[in-house]
């Protein structure tokens, strides 16, 4: 027998494995589980070269995946001014007029809807603060943007566009833009000309930002884009010079349009792959936001918008769909409104059984009774993110819940209600648009989500299970991921806490004791 890399004693191990749910050791060899039990069954694996790590008490589970989230895109959707704490107009121009200059730019982020209380967004309401600066404002949703009069200038931005995609440059009643670009097509009018952070920094940053989600005890992620397509060079540089502390699994964007080409260039990028990191999917949008009037609903929002797709032809992403699925390439479908989910499920229910667990949807942040048993007939993945229920107030008086109106607000984030009627549901944080601390988000998970669902969170097995054996189940890799098993990836998060019996306030605080990923500790 030869000795193990490591061996790991003196915890509570919940394995997630049905033939063997708890255990209190496990050994590792060669970045593999290759034994589970009690200390007596690992000690044959114990050679001179063994590190053994006494856990000390705590509990240790598979690793923890972000089921979506954005490491590499992110870092520069965060560029610039942090305007998340901005509640209000005042603090707003405060807050610009404090703002660095980059290369004489003003850029900021996370700039919450509920800030502009109720009004239109119209750069009219920052200019003066800005003293003729050119602005590039992300809003939270990362699906809109307010700039400046001088950034649409730059741009040569003068009165609406006409876009492939649902986007919208707004216009006033004489045609005059107002300075809110919504969706991709429209802020991809105005972001180029931002100023970007280095290849250099990039790099430092992107190591960094894993390296702190490794300490909340990500182990992996599943990230919902390409970015600019240079990521794949991008980590493998940084593997070249060490380590990825995540496994990374990307889906680079399909848009309303794309022709043959462009799909064979998709399932090309498929081969894509490094030590740490692979291309492994598709990821479409069949709508926007709620807040930005995008989200793709059966009936139109209290403002009359919501009504279309974010593909001027659903039977095109359908066909999309259809080829990929055919090139044996999986897909995630942001789809945040009612008539986006019902679209996405009836074209994987036209695929047939070929499509069952191949396919998911993200987001799903209204759903009706009718479509929940949807999800585990067809084989569709749920994939949430309970920290979003953050930006509503219990009260219904944010733009998300005004815009819905009661009903549709009150069958929000339907994470339990999904669980109940047996779809597969993998849990993320959908950084940087919600914190990526995995505490934070099997917390949110166990809040109750949805006035009209059974007004209980999940239950803390299942919010775990939504970062693991589920998360493993939404990638395809749950014979060697997502469970503590022999042949299973060594994988591994160790809590002080136990993450299923903590209190929601112990768990949000409770250090991770380790993090291993593929057999290699990244925190301790």
């Amino acid at each position: 027998m030869p000795a193990a890399d490591t061996v790991l004693t003196g915890a509570r191990v919940r394995t997630l494995d049905p033939a063997r749910p708890e255990a209190g050791a496990v050994a590792v060899l060669g970045g593999e589980i290759v034994a589970v039990g009690e200390d007596s069954d690992v000690r044959d694996w114990r050679g001179p070269g063994t590190e053994v790590i006494d856990l000390g008490g705590a509990t240790l589970t598979p690793g923890l995946t972000d089921a979506h989230s954005h490491p590499v895109w992110g870092i520069e959707m965060v560029n610039g001014t942090d305007l998340s704490a901005v509640r209000d107009l005042d603090q707003l121009r405060a807050a610009l007029r404090a703002a660095e200059r980059d290369k004489g730019w003003v850029v900021g982020h996370g700039l919450d809807h509920n800030a502009f209380g109720g009004r239109p967004i119209d750069r009219t309401l920052i200019e003066e603060a800005l003293d003729g600066a050119p602005a590039f404002l992300r809003l939270y949703d990362g699906h809109s943007a307010l700039v400046s009069g001088a950034a649409l200038a730059a741009a040569g931005i003068t009165g609406p566009r006409a876009f492939a995609q649902r986007s919208e440059v707004v216009c006033d009643a004489e045609g005059r833009p107002t300075g809110h670009l919504v969706e991709h097509a429209a802020m991809d009018l105005v972001g180029p000309l931002v100023p970007k952070p280095s290849t250099a920094r990039r790099r430092a940053s992107l190591v960094g930002l894993l390296n702190d989600m490794a300490a909340t005890g990500l182990t992996g992620a599943h990230v919902m884009d390409l970015g600019d397509g240079d990521v794949p060079a991008l980590l493998s540089t940084v593997e070249y010079e060490g380590h990825l502390p995540l496994r990374l699994k990307l889906a680079p964007w399909c848009m309303p349009g794309a022709d043959d080409d462009e799909l064979d260039e998709l399932v090309e990028l498929q081969r894509l792959r490094g030590r740490n990191w692979q291309v492994d999917g598709v990821k479409f949008f069949m709508d926007g936001t709620v807040e930005g009037g995008t989200a793709w609903l059966e009936h139109a929002d209290c403002h009359g918008q919501g009504t279309e797709a974010f593909w001027p032809d659903p039977e095109a992403y359908a066909r999309t769909v259809r080829i990929l699925d055919a090139a044996g390439v999986r897909t995630a479908t942001h789809a945040i409104g009612d008539a986006a989910v019902r679209h996405v499920l009836d074209t994987v229910a036209g695929i047939g059984a070929r499509a069952r667990m191949r396919h998911r949807i993200e987001h799903i942040e209204t759903v009706p009774d009718d479509q929940l048993g949807r999800f585990a007939e067809l084989g569709v993945i749920a994939s949430m993110q309970p920290p979003h229920a953050g930006a509503t107030r219990a009260d219904h008086t944010d733009e998300w819940s005004k815009r819905l109106g009661e009903e549709r607000a009150a069958r929000a984030w339907r994470c339990r209600d999904l669980r109940d009627a047996g779809a597969v549901l993998a849990l993320g944080s959908d950084w940087p648009i919600a914190d990526h601390d995995a505490r934070q988000v099997l917390v949110a998970a166990r809040s109750p989500l949805g006035a009209a669902s059974t007004g209980r969170g999940l239950t803390g097995l299942m919010a775990l299970e939504g970062m693991t054996s589920h998360a493993a189940l939404a990638a395809g890799e749950e014979k060697v991921a997502g469970r503590i098993a022999p042949g299973f990836r060594a994988d591994l998060t160790a809590f002080w806490s136990d993450p299923v019996t903590a209190e929601p306030q112990e768990l949000a605080e409770t250090p991770i004791r380790l993090t291993m990923s593929g057999g290699r500790v990244t925190h301790r």
